[in-house]
């Protein structure tokens, strides 16, 4: 593995009540703008093969730590984890750099926030690129109730609200240990066990798969978590109803052009109706897990850069 590379030194922001960590790259190519929103559990620091690229090809590459992470604000109560504060966050980044738009991209939560954002702030949002979570076709009924209804309650979206607390004090107390057996790939087939598949995780001893990246760059998320506790982070999954909520009334066709980045391997599922949903989509995929642009930097920041080159001149 190679040893991580630079990452530019982040700033506070001061962003809608709160602030956010911010890393930039590109800051030369003011004008053209991309936002890069980090998943679960991650950082801006998951961006570290894209951002350098990004710059390079004349971006200007804004990477925060959402609302939770690293030393971003950490507010207390649960609420203040909706789609509304995540997607309300990115704007005030936008007004913060003097931005009416910018092309967002996400990978796993933070590509739910992208696309939410998308339909929320329809004109801040003028591209779309997710990695491995698709847009998800809004429900008739609660989302916790159905996932419920299908995987069970062993599930960690229906642990997390049934149970709160449970996992995150599992997570708190293994994290360097859940953290370095969850970043994995090429993960051999394993028989289900019983029990939250997350904190067994956790509790595991030895690792599955191979490492998706150095124990240098492994340092840097476990020295994030041990730090911010899991407990904000995982509060984003105990807003899942509330966000079907606050979504009822709002247009749920998403306007803008969007590349949706599969990997393979990824567990995640697909959305069936995507394109019905995004109808200016493009789907693709990558012969890799659910760590994309971790697992396969080059090929997935090509692939963002072609996908712009072919769709305008101007992200």
């Amino acid at each position: 593995m190679s040893e991580p590379i630079d990452f530019p030194e982040p700033s506070m922001i001061a962003v809608n009540g709160i602030e956010l960590e911010v890393s930039e790259a590109g800051q030369e190519n003011a004008g053209n703008p991309i936002v890069l929103c980090h998943g679960w559990p991650e950082l801006a620091f998951s961006w570290r093969h894209q951002m350098g690229a990004l710059a390079a090809a004349g971006y200007h590459v804004i990477a925060p730590n959402q609302r939770g992470y690293g030393n971003s604000s950490r507010p207390a109560e649960v609420s203040d984890y909706d789609i509304v504060h995540l997607c309300d966050d990115l704007v005030g980044l936008l007004d913060h750099f003097g931005y009416e738009d910018a092309a967002f991209v996400g990978h796993d939560w933070g590509a739910n926030v992208v696309w939410s954002a998308a339909v929320l702030h329809p004109t801040r949002v003028n591209k779309v690129i997710a990695l491995s979570v698709p847009y998800m076709e809004p429900g008739e009924v609660p989302p916790l109730a159905f996932i419920e209804a299908i995987v069970g309650s062993d599930s960690y979206f229906v642990h997390f609200n049934r149970q709160p607390g449970v996992a995150d004090a599992v997570f708190d107390a293994n994290a360097r240990q859940f953290l370095r057996n969850l970043y994995r790939k090429n993960e051999p087939t394993a028989e289900p066990e019983s029990g939250m598949p997350l904190i067994n995780l956790a509790h595991a001893e030895a690792p599955r798969g191979e490492p998706v990246m150095s124990d240098e760059e492994l340092e840097v998320f476990i020295d994030a978590f041990e730090a911010s506790g899991f407990t904000p982070s995982v509060n984003w999954y105990r807003n899942v109803d509330r966000n079907w909520e606050l979504m009822e009334e709002v247009d749920p066709i998403v306007h803008q052009q969007a590349l949706m980045i599969y990997g393979s391997r990824d567990t995640v599922m697909r959305a069936p109706n995507l394109e019905k949903f995004v109808p200016r989509v493009e789907v693709v995929e990558l012969n890799c897990g659910h760590w994309i642009q971790q697992e396969l930097p080059e090929e997935t920041t090509r692939l963002i850069l072609e996908w712009f080159q072919r769709g305008a001149s101007r992200v």
